[in-house]
């Protein structure tokens, strides 16, 4: 969800700090005869003995400090936004483009945004809901929270926090106590916040619960991501990874279409896959819609891969096995159910999905043999020791 600063402006009264004023005034002291200050709608240059202050709507000829402070206190809300940006956010510019995108500030003039501040602008990265709100003064604090806790107050259950590296322990494991080795997968736990961070610790929160996802947004942004594909990324495996080397045996990519979409979809991760098969060769499978990207595949894919190369290598062979139909149905629902992580969905009493608890033991109890072979069959077919064979 992203809530867009609406079309009715209004007018936004702010007290700007002290040093607002104070940078602005030594900003256009440093101002060179040919320099010009400009940031969004705000315009500053020197003519002569006078400084030249314009926005969108206004221009002041100004020649004293006294003048320079009352057209900077008149438009407080443009001053205060090139303060914030250029003096507060900061000098890292993947930080700052973000805090710019926050309040979308590249489509909405200052007023306006200032006047949808107020009330609070929304924006969403993954599982977390980014709240930004203006202070009387012209500054910004930011919550952060689950999506699903939007509504939920902090005084009412949520768990609050005003340290970034808390993060590293409330996103270690989910909802469930289930340990989570993909940060950016959809499962972020819920019943926590940090309702009042300052830019740079919200920045460092939102880092810690997706490393290196605002960094890599930036680059893709600025047309600067690096992106290495399957091909070269398996090429520089070793050790017990480089099996999966033997993996493309020029037989098409087949198999890689199989790992994306077993791992890469936005059910299992909120990454958007940027990577193919090689340079010239994209994927069949969709790379999602997550609003920052995945740049090559990670260790969990890698780690999959080799086993996965291991499993596509066996030799394939014939098993015989007598079902009805409605179990051989049974049984896609529920690899389905599995692959689809919808098991803890299924309510006891509903025994007509064939993937509920008690459908399933009915079906290993009728079907399975005492050693667990399905129907009977072992996996490896028994030695023939030659009893049986002719003897003279």
């Amino acid at each position: 969800m992203t809530n867009h600063p609406t079309a009715d402006e209004t007018s936004v009264e702010i007290d700007p700090p002290s040093e607002a004023f104070d940078a602005f005034s030594t900003a256009i002291e440093a101002l060179a005869p040919d320099e010009t200050l400009r940031f969004e709608q705000l315009r500053v240059s020197r003519d002569g003995d006078e400084v030249v202050f314009e926005t969108e709507d206004t221009r002041y000829e100004l020649a004293s400090d006294r003048e320079i402070h009352d057209a900077a206190e008149a438009n407080a809300a443009i001053v205060t936004n090139w303060y914030f940006f250029e003096h507060v956010a900061g000098d890292h510019p993947p930080r700052r483009a973000f805090l710019r995108w926050l309040e979308h500030s590249e489509d909405t003039a200052v007023g306006e945004r200032y006047a949808a501040l107020r009330d609070g602008l929304v924006r969403e990265w993954g599982q977390l809901r980014i709240t930004v709100r203006l202070t009387d003064r012209g500054e910004r604090r930011y919550d952060v929270r689950h999506v699903d806790d939007a509504d939920a107050t902090t005084g009412g259950g949520l768990e609050t926090y005003d340290d970034p590296l808390d993060a590293r322990r409330l996103v270690k494991f989910d909802d469930d106590g289930r340990y989570r080795p993909l940060k950016t997968a959809p499962t972020l736990p819920t019943g926590w916040a940090f309702p009042e961070l300052g830019p740079r610790e919200m920045y460092e929160t939102v880092e810690t619960v997706y490393p290196a996802t605002v960094v890599n947004w930036h680059r893709e942004r600025d047309g600067r991501l690096d992106i290495d594909h399957w091909r070269e990324t398996m090429e520089r495996q070793s050790g017990i990874y480089g099996v999966i080397k033997t993996w493309d045996r020029g037989e098409g990519y087949e198999h890689v279409n199989r790992v994306a979409e077993a791992c890469c979809d936005d059910s299992q991760c909120l990454k958007r896959r940027e990577w193919q098969y090689d340079e010239e060769t994209d994927l069949d499978v969709d790379g999602g819609d997550g609003v920052f990207p995945c740049r090559e595949p990670c260790s969990l894919v890698v780690s999959a891969a080799r086993k996965w190369t291991q499993l596509d290598g066996e030799t394939e062979r014939t098993y015989e096995f007598e079902l009805t139909p409605s179990e051989k149905e049974q049984i896609e629902t529920i690899i389905d159910a599995v692959a689809d992580g919808r098991t803890h969905e299924i309510r006891e009493a509903d025994i007509y999905d064939g993937a509920n608890r008690y459908r399933a033991r009915y079906l290993r109890a009728k079907l399975f043999d005492e050693d667990g072979n399905l129907a009977g069959v072992p996996t490896e077919p028994a030695e023939d020791d030659g009893s049986e064979s002719g003897s003279e």
